[in-house]
């Protein structure tokens, strides 16, 4: 008899059906061990693949295309990114805000953004009530304060980039959409960590016990183990960035990222709160008629003198703050000015400052060496799940994520297709699931501790908990028809 037919008759008997009768007409209870712990994890790992991998398939294409925004930006949006030629001395802010204001007037202005680098401009930003959540932002050659033109942004983001992150977060559906990469980042670390328990147990028990055995796919077999074998050691090359996406997926998910946001607060995570609010100043009093409020962003209703730009730049500059800096005004007179370093490349610069610009002081300061552990991983960690904290080193090891992902999830279907029986009398389109009963066999310690760490994983990532409820229920009415054609 062939490998595969022996492995497809192994699958004939589903556990569920009636345990054999003992000699006094009893049934037999089925035996516990800790092998079935295996089995357990073939048929989690099964249904992971074949009910999440489209899920996983977008969110790694979608990725894929993210990595690319740096380089499409300067080919899309490069007119307003880069100046025309690098000049020698750059003009003051105010010059700049002068003809940005004079080309767009509309709206009040939010903050400014000093170029990252030589070749880049400077980014004058307008709130606009008409474009909601969004920014006009105006860039200006630093140089000659000429206008280059202007692009309405979020948070900074081109709308290349921006059409490209919703693609990946959301699929443009919203917060509807947002279900899916959420089912994605909560159910892919399921996958990689149960596929690795899996092919190092085959490894060492069926091939060499060495490295090789476990890291490099098995050039000899043929058929599905051949499948198998690609699947699993790419699988394993790729699992520490696996699982490092699903982690930092995770934290800004719609619900995942509430409970993070919890655990956050309940460790004091947080990054520092800067002060400020101005010394002896007092805050003026609360507008509550019925326009108050509507005029722009943050409550400011006109524009702050650009000449101040200049002097809380010049502040944070001497006080060590250098690289490309945000500066942004108070909302009233009671507040200072902040400027914010925004490097996200590695080693990035966090630190802030608030400014009062009539005397030239800086009256607080936070520095991102004083930022708390949890929260530094946290924000380094988004940023290298955008490809950004190490540049363009980043943008290729997701990049081969992606590709990777997208490798293993189509060997695991070809997988599937090549254990289906192909006996005429049992024919089908696709292999049968792993035995079902499994977690019936396991011994009652591994149960008692499974069942609480499954609840609290549950509580923790609320949508990995719906859906595996979604699987036990699905798959429990699959098992009592099943049953009743056989009875």
């Amino acid at each position: 008899m062939s490998n595969r037919t022996e492995h497809i008759a192994r699958h004939d008997h589903d556990p569920t059906d009636p345990p054999a009768g003992t000699p006094d007409g009893k049934p037999a209870r089925p035996a516990r061990s800790w092998s079935e712990v295996r089995h357990l994890l073939v048929r989690l790992h099964f249904y992971a693949g074949v009910l999440v991998a489209p899920f996983l398939l977008v969110a790694a294409l979608t990725g894929l295309a993210y990595t690319l925004t740096p380089q499409l930006d300067r080919l899309v949006h490069g007119d307003q990114l880069r100046v025309g030629r690098v000049g020698e001395q750059v003009r003051p802010l105010s010059e700049q805000i002068a003809a940005a204001r004079a080309a767009h007037p509309e709206g009040t202005l939010a903050s400014v953004i000093t170029p990252p680098g030589p070749e880049d401009t400077t980014r004058v930003v307008l709130a606009v009530p008409e474009l909601g959540e969004n920014q006009r932002t105006v860039f200006v050659d630093p140089y000659t304060a000429e206008v280059r033109g202007e692009l309405t942004t979020w948070f900074g983001s081109t709308p290349l980039t921006t059409w490209l992150d919703d693609l990946h977060r959301n699929l443009h559906l919203g917060d509807t959409g947002r279900l899916y990469s959420e089912v994605a980042a909560s159910w892919l670390w399921v996958a990689v960590a149960g596929g690795l328990v899996l092919w190092l147990g085959r490894a060492r028990g069926r091939r060499a016990k060495s490295a090789r055995g476990v890291l490099l796919p098995d050039r000899t077999a043929k058929g599905v183990r051949r499948t198998r074998s690609l699947h699993a050691a790419t699988g394993v090359w790729l699992a520490l960035g696996l699982l490092f996406l699903s982690a930092t997926g995770l934290t800004w998910s719609q619900y995942g990222g509430e409970r993070f946001g919890r655990l956050l607060d309940a460790a004091d995570g947080n990054a520092p709160a800067l002060d400020t609010a101005l010394p002896g100043a007092e805050a003026p009093a609360e507008d509550h008629s019925e326009h108050a409020g509507h005029g722009g962003s943050g409550g400011a209703t006109a524009d702050a003198d650009p000449a101040d730009f200049d002097a809380a730049l010049a502040a944070a500059r001497g006080a060590g703050l250098g690289g490309i800096v945000e500066v942004t005004p108070p909302a009233d007179a009671s507040r200072a000015w902040v400027v914010a370093q925004t490097d996200n490349t590695w080693p990035v610069h966090y630190d802030r400052v608030a400014v009062d610009t009539t005397s030239g002081e800086i009256t607080s300061r936070t520095r991102w060496a004083d930022h708390p552990a949890l929260n530094k991983l946290s924000k380094l960690g988004v940023q290298g799940h955008m490809g950004v904290l190490f540049g363009v080193v980043n943008q290729i090891a997701l990049a081969l994520l992606a590709l990777g992902l997208t490798a293993v999830i189509v060997w695991g279907y070809r997988m599937w297709w090549q254990r289906r029986p192909t006996r005429g009398d049992r024919s089908a389109p696709v292999g049968r699931a792993p035995e079902r009963g499994a977690w019936r066999r396991i011994p009652l310690p591994a149960l008692v501790l499974g069942i609480p760490a499954v609840a609290a994983l549950g509580w923790a990532l609320p949508v990995l908990g719906v859906t595996l409820a979604g699987f036990l229920v699905v798959d429990a009415a699959v098992g009592a028809v099943r049953r009743r054609r056989t009875a």
